[in-house]
């Protein structure tokens, strides 16, 4: 997950006030993506593998794993 600007093989969806913007073809795989804010950062629940167990911030380069 990072910050980005929309570009034409993305697509853009405001949930709650917030804009998230994701690749058509990622999404196609993924199918469904859930985020929940943890109070530390973010964490991502995908029918896919997205390669990370833990979390991470964006920005700041860290990341918290198991």
């Amino acid at each position: 997950m990072a910050l980005d600007e929309p570009k034409d093989t993305d697509d853009s969806f405001d949930v709650k006030g917030l804009k998230f913007v994701v690749d058509k073809e990622f999404m196609e795989k993924a199918e469904t993506i859930k985020i929940d804010f943890t109070g530390m950062g973010f964490h991502l629940d995908s029918n896919m593998d997205l390669g990370q167990s833990g979390c991470s911030s964006c920005g700041s380069g860290g990341s918290c794993g198991d």
